[in-house]
């Protein structure tokens, strides 16, 4: 009699942790690159230099300057001509995915993912991954895992190993990680959502494989209460504090803890292990101060005892 009990609350608790996972995981939405703000920065980025050199090879009399400019314009035109195919693409699976916001919407989204793309198709690869993800991470692993490293462009390689990392990482596997995350190069990204991602992933990873401080100087660049990172914040402090805990950084970890808190005392369970072994020590990854000072704020908080009185209700 008295081990059901015992059996159901970690079964309660258990869940409460995979219901935050899956409550972060819901905000990494695919961007639409025919947003406004896109399509400004794009033009921006092409237009000005391109005016620059017209207006510098109307000035040279010889006429191979304008031919040069010629050559590259003509260049540049037949690459926005694919760059807005692809981001056509990725705006229709960005269209797909506002709609699956429950599980037979989920289901529906799948099946459109299935049905209007190539296997191949990397953003409806990683669409199908973020849906897969809010019920079964192995699941989006394996899906993950089709994407080519080696033949798709470098900034969407880089995508693909922090997304695998970062499912890694919940389930506990740093190892798998870390081996995705070195070869990122955040120098290729230079949208700050982007980064920042990418940052809180390698961050996570490098902090809970023994690289502690590299990842206190890499996440300590980015400022967590940013306006521009507003949905990333639990992911920057998560990050965060297990750098912190790791390299010994006891008053930093407390204090975002804290932070993480007072967005939402939920966001503490992500750093309380399922089980730990006989010697009570947590598993790989998580430092025990982290663990304990996580458990001790998230009682205190009354979150828990709030959580089983609505279930008793």
């Amino acid at each position: 009699m008295s081990g059901k009990p015992k059996k159901s609350s970690a079964t309660a608790k258990a869940k409460e942790r995979e219901d935050l996972l899956a409550e972060a995981r819901k905000k990494q939405s695919i961007p639409d690159p025919l947003s406004p703000e896109n399509l400004k920065k794009l033009g921006v980025r092409i237009g000005i230099p391109v005016l620059v050199g017209w207006v510098i090879a109307f000035l040279i009399p010889h006429w191979i300057a304008k031919a040069v400019m010629g050559v590259i314009t003509v260049a540049i035109a037949g690459i926005l001509v694919w760059a807005f195919r692809y981001a056509s693409k990725s705006r229709a699976v960005v269209d797909i995915l506002k709609g699956a916001d429950t599980p037979e919407g989920r289901k529906e989204a799948l099946q459109k993912l299935e049905s209007d793309f190539k296997k191949d198709d990397a953003a409806a690869v990683f669409a199908r991954a973020q849906l897969e993800m809010q019920e079964d991470p192995r699941a989006a692993l394996k899906t993950l895992e089709q994407i080519n490293l080696s033949k798709v462009m470098a900034h969407v390689a880089d995508e693909a190993r922090a997304q695998r990392a970062m499912i890694h990482l919940i389930l506990g596997e740093t190892d798998e990680a870390r081996a995705l995350v070195d070869p990122i190069d955040l120098g290729r990204h230079q949208d700050a959502r982007s980064r920042a991602t990418l940052t809180a992933i390698i961050g996570e990873a490098w902090a809970r494989t023994g690289q502690a401080k590299r990842a206190v100087e890499l996440l300590e660049k980015l400022n967590p209460d940013d306006a521009a990172y507003e949905d990333l914040r639990p992911q920057l402090l998560r990050a965060r504090a297990f750098a912190y805990s790791w390299a010994n950084d006891t008053k930093q970890m407390r204090n975002t803890l804290r932070q993480l808190k007072t967005l939402n005392p939920q966001f503490l369970t992500g750093f309380i292990t399922k089980k730990k072994n006989p010697m009570g020590v947590a598993p790989r990854g998580v430092h025990p101060l982290l663990e304990k000072e996580a458990f001790e704020m998230l009682m205190k908080s009354g979150a828990v005892q709030r959580k089983m009185e609505m279930r008793r209700g």
